[in-house]
């Protein structure tokens, strides 16, 4: 009963959802180019995922004035729907930015495709929506390369794990949800007031119930409390769903449709933030304003910064509006015609990226690919349409390659570290970026890969008709590649070299992630339900014939971090552990492009919870004495005296 009238209530909430979709347009605080400031206090550039989260904590403090400039426009309704990420993908049109990488040696000469989200709440609006935390283990690593640093506390595990669950309300599954694919969890490992909905989708096809007790057929135990610190063993990961209504959770309409009207928050779309414009007559660089353009040719615009500018572009973006700013590399910005403000090598490179390939299977039960595209009416159902892929499993090094063949592959990768560096590093030779470099792949080598935490994840794709695919996709390679800019217009995409398989490891380890990728599919009880391999096929065998068809075959699982990495300057960071750029006095960068490693995580919630904690960094730097006001103070209520550290925000 449960489950039947949550169906009915979402497709009622998802009808007057649409009906109402544009009203959100008309209240929100949307301005054109004619009504701006002459001057804001925070200037943010990019209305994604953590830009969104970060302006609407920050514009909680009546105080403060804020400024979201976002290339892109409100997306399309289909944007709402869960499923439709897979059936109606925004993917190469006006809401993506359709980036290619330059073609990548190891991996065939390919060129491989990286979509980011060209509209108000960025990639948040286009993603798979797995809010998949990282592991503890992980996060305490990253403090430690930065933990030099003053109040480098900020970043250990137990700080971050309060930020993640401050982003989130969470809702158990329904009876019927749970009861199909067997989900386990943890309430208290959730947060219960945050803007962002997490919850399971509202229907579970039928072949969701073979995940777990596959998994652990061949070894790979559940995981009841994934999202508590420990994201390693396999379980249904909670997805970014508004229960109410079955529809998208993102930045946009958990952060900022939620809000009441506030006149210190504007956020101008269209506009396509062109560089920072800055004083240097203080010795260092200090943010005065900055400029946009909504199109090549057209009148560049700026206004006046009174306070920080903040870049949350991502991790493609922020580094090229910092190189066009004429902070990054010497040599980059010289050969692009720009005039170099402030060296800083680090810019643009330590690039890391999940890399992902799939072993394909024959169905012989109905996928959600297949209810799809049957068009009946459960087809068009809220219920169903909230359905996407959620079963994955985080593997551990123990489980891929044996006790033994863990401290071979370790001994060998920390062995080869040194001339590797030199030989292929980052594809910089700058000796700041190859002590960054050597610092991030010891880190991997030495606390990551010989740990719990998970260096595969396996996901359950059934969203294509007539196919079960079991996807391996790895999450730490030692292979760091770099992006730069060829020219000085903001317009023209950046070059972008993540050096896919330029280590030996990575091959290895994604082989022996598609070799469990296949027992998973032969096993039981999976195996009543998948049929013959489409691919790679039988013909693949050996590890030489399973190498040639990854190098052809793998790709992005769109997680490209570390682009501006939190690393001390001296080891090629761009950002310190209060997010400013070094060298400037009034720059931050909040987004994925500053995790100094890449995590066994999706992308999404980690920065959600990077936001949560940079606002309480920038309200703490500039009241640093606490409020004695009430936590629970209405965000939107300007006569509020509560602690604008940690208003909550109204979940959507």
């Amino acid at each position: 009963m449960r489950s039947f009238a949550l169906f009915l209530l979402g497709f009622i909430a998802t009808t007057s959802a649409r009906i109402n979709y544009h009203r959100h347009i008309v209240s929100r605080a949307y301005v054109e180019q004619n009504a701006l400031f002459d001057a804001y206090d925070f200037v943010i550039a990019g209305g994604g995922t953590a830009g969104l989260a970060l302006a609407s904590r920050l514009s909680a403090n009546p105080n403060y004035t804020v400024l979201v400039i976002e290339a892109g426009g409100v997306g399309p309704d289909s944007v709402d729907i869960p499923a439709e990420t897979y059936f109606k993908s925004v993917f190469h049109s006006q809401y993506d930015w359709g980036y290619e990488t330059v073609p990548q040696p190891a991996a065939a000469g390919r060129k491989a495709y990286w979509p980011r989200g060209k509209l108000l709440g960025g990639s948040s609006a286009i993603n798979g929506m797995y809010l998949i935390r990282p592991h503890q283990t992980e996060v305490n690593a990253w403090h430690d390369l930065i933990s030099s640093q003053p109040d480098a506390h900020e970043w250990t595990w137990d700080n971050f794990f309060g930020a993640l669950k401050k982003s989130e309300t969470f809702t158990p599954p329904t009876d019927d949800t749970a009861k199909t694919a067997g989900i386990q969890w943890n309430a208290d490992s959730h947060g219960t007031s945050g803007p962002v909905h997490a919850t399971y989708p509202g229907y579970m096809v039928p072949s969701t119930q073979n995940w777990l007790p596959t998994l652990e057929a061949v070894g790979i135990p559940r995981n009841g409390d994934a999202d508590g610190g420990d994201t390693s063993g396999g379980f249904f990961a909670v997805s970014a769903i508004n229960p109410t209504n079955w529809t998208r959770s993102y930045s946009k309409s958990g952060y900022i449709d939620s809000l009441p009207p506030r006149s210190n928050l504007h956020i101008l779309l269209q506009n396509t933030v062109t560089r920072i414009l800055f004083d240097s007559s203080s010795g260092g660089l200090h943010a005065t304003g900055v400029e946009f353009s909504p199109a090549p040719g057209a009148t560049v615009q700026s206004v006046r910064v009174n306070k920080e500018a903040i870049l949350c572009g991502g991790s493609i973006n922020s580094p090229q509006i910092l190189q066009l700013s004429g902070v990054g590399p010497n040599d980059v910005l010289s050969a692009a015609g720009v005039n170099v403000k402030l060296d800083l090598p680090g810019v643009g490179t330590h690039l890391q990226d999940h890399i992902s390939a799939g072993v394909s299977f024959q169905s012989k039960q109905d996928t959600a690919g297949d209810i799809e595209k049957s068009g009946s009416d459960f087809s068009k159902s809220a219920e169903f349409l909230s359905f996407v892929n959620s079963g994955v499993a985080y593997v551990n090094s123990t489980t891929l390659f044996g006790a033994d063949g863990v401290t071979m592959m370790h001994q060998q990768m920390n062995s080869d570290m040194p001339s590797f560096a030199t030989s292929i590093g980052t594809g910089s030779n700058n000796s700041q970026v190859l002590e960054g470099f050597k610092t991030i792949y010891t880190a991997i080598s030495d606390k990551i890969f010989t740990s719990n935490v998970g260096q595969v994840e396996m996901l359950f794709n059934l969203n294509i008709p007539g196919q079960i695919v079991v996807q391996a996709a790895i999450q730490h390679p030692l292979s760091q590649g770099r992006i730069w800019i060829n020219t000085n217009s903001a317009f023209d995409a950046p070059s972008i070299d993540p050096q896919y398989f330029s280590h030996w490891a990575d091959v290895v380890t994604m082989r022996e992630g598609l070799k469990l990728a296949r027992k998973i599919g032969g096993a039981a009880p999976l195996n009543s339900v998948v049929g013959d391999e489409i691919a790679p096929g039988s013909q693949v065998v050996s590890d030489d014939d399973w190498d040639q068809w990854l190098r052809s075959n793998g790709g992005t699982e769109f997680h490209p971090t570390s682009s501006c990495a939190m690393l001390p300057r001296e080891q090629g960071g761009v950002v310190d552990n209060k997010l400013k750029v070094y060298g400037t006095s009034n720059v931050r960068i909040v987004d994925a492009s500053v995790f100094p490693i890449n995590f066994a995580a999706h992308t999404m919630a980690p920065v959600y919870g990077l936001a949560e904690r940079a606002a309480e960094i920038i309200h703490t730097d500039y009241n640093p004495e606490p409020s004695r006001g009430s936590n629970n103070s209405d965000p939107g209520d300007s006569s509020s005296t509560g602690d604008y550290r940690f208003s909550p925000v109204a979940p959507s």
